[in-house]
């Protein structure tokens, strides 16, 4: 069965998984993507857990343990200044020297093995960051009772969120391990951490993140970085796409040398630093076309949208209209049906005309209003609703009509009314054996 389907990343999410890669190493980008997507894309729980994992203790975060942090620590172009204090001089013989070495040897040896077994009977507590914030504001606080706030800005977060703003705003971060123990990190401190010259050197030029070995972050920090000797100070910069650690300051360093090495490691490496900036201005160029293209696409395809839209509204209109005058053709052409149906009923339900010799008769006249004349004969006994059925079953008579006398002139009650249900014989209208009458049109009142 076929593998499904990886999701497409998008743009904040390929972004984050090229800045986890250069912070880890990592050369596979699929094992990124794995760690990522359980921590969901947080990068700093990632990057925290793999710091964890590199000293074999569990996460911190709840999602399952991803690999340790992996400053690129093995360039081999890495600069290194190592400060030696100086030894007292001893002569000794060879034999002695044999003698010493091979006791040394046997020392470390021991302690080395008596150092690995001590971490399975009893784990450094310092192997298990559970608040490396608090660590490093523990550390921060400790140093200015000790020795003053005149001294270079510290870095208030993690390690990685120091990492990710130095790679974010393209900036050297200088990194300083605090040795609480040992015998040259007070001079350290007084004498060349807090000078004037020194801070305001740093504070310049660089992000400053420190912390001390003795507290959980600091420690781990230690580890990945691999330092020899206290006081030690490590230059990381975005190198080749990857974080990378460009010099390495071990020993008691003066202000002077300090400065001028960290400014020989930043003017080594300058050429990274804007070769990195060329090349995000370019991408950064590249993605504000893209997206000036989009949105001119956009706006063109909701111009073109728009346009549909109207185009749709006025079809959808002129069908209404064309429907509208259909339907009052049907109606008219209904109603016309309808009237002649009902004037060829009214012809159909006419009594008969009485002969010219019926004494009982009436000779009506009738001048339609197109000017013609019909005549017809009618009954005195007859209702005048007669008369208005025989003009109604006419084709030229219109649909709405009234009769009316010439004079006096009157208009005949020829249909049923509330006040009349029963409209009145032609007796009893007045009318005389020979009449006529005129016909008025209704329909356009």
């Amino acid at each position: 069965m076929a593998a499904p389907e990886e999701q497409e990343l998008s743009q904040a999410q390929t972004e984050k998984l090229l800045q986890f890669q250069d912070l880890t190493g990592l050369e596979s980008m699929d094992q990124c993507r794995r760690t990522l997507e359980q921590h969901n894309w947080n990068i700093e729980a990632a990057v925290q857990d793999r710091l964890n994992e590199q000293e074999g203790v569990p996460s911190v975060f709840n999602p399952p343990p991803a690999r340790p942090l992996q400053v690129n620590t093995t360039d081999h172009r890495v600069y290194s200044y190592i400060v030696s204090r100086p030894q007292p001089r001893v002569r000794r013989s060879f034999g002695v020297y044999v003698m010493l070495t091979s006791i040394s040897i046997e020392v470390f040896s021991s302690l080395k093995f008596f150092r690995f077994t001590l971490r399975f009977v009893r784990p450094d507590p310092r192997g298990r960051v559970t608040d490396p914030v608090g660590d490093v504001m523990s550390f921060i606080h400790s140093f200015e009772e000790k020795y003053g706030r005149s001294h270079p800005v510290f870095y208030q977060g993690t390690y990685s969120q120091a990492l990710n703003d130095a790679k974010r705003e393209l900036r050297y971060l200088l990194v300083y391990l605090h040795g609480d123990d040992h015998q040259d990190t007070d001079e350290f401190c007084r004498t060349t951490l807090c000078s004037e010259e020194v801070l305001t050197f740093i504070n310049t030029r660089m992000l400053f993140w420190a912390c001390s070995t003795s507290k959980p972050e600091g420690y781990r920090v230690s580890q990945a970085l691999r330092e020899n000797t206290y006081p030690f100070l490590a230059m990381i910069m975005l190198k080749d796409r990857k974080m990378t650690v460009v010099g390495r300051l071990e020993g008691l360093i003066q202000p002077e040398d300090l400065i001028n090495q960290l400014t020989f490691i930043m003017e080594a490496n300058q050429t990274y630093l804007i070769s990195e900036r060329l090349e995000r201005e370019e991408r950064n160029q590249t993605q504000v076309l893209r997206q000036q293209q989009d949105e001119a696409y956009l706006a063109s395809l909701r111009a073109d949208q728009e346009k549909d839209r109207k185009k749709r509204e006025e079809q959808e209109l002129k069908r209404q209209e064309e429907e509208k005058a259909h339907q009052s053709i049907l109606a008219e052409e209904r109603r016309r049906r309808t009237l002649e149906e009902e004037k060829e009923r009214k012809s159909e339900c006419l009594p008969p005309e009485p002969p010219l010799d019926d004494p009982d008769s009436v000779k009506i006249v009738f001048k339609l209003p197109n000017d013609t004349r019909v005549e017809r004969r009618f009954l005195f006994s007859q209702s005048l609703t007669v008369i208005h059925d025989f003009l109604f079953s006419l084709k030229e008579t219109p649909e709405k009509f009234q009769i009316v006398t010439n004079f006096p002139r009157r208009v005949l009650p020829c249909l049923p009314t509330e006040e009349r249900p029963n409209p009145p014989t032609l007796m009893e209208a007045g009318l005389s054996r020979s009449e006529v009458l005129f016909v008025q049109d209704l329909t356009d009142d």
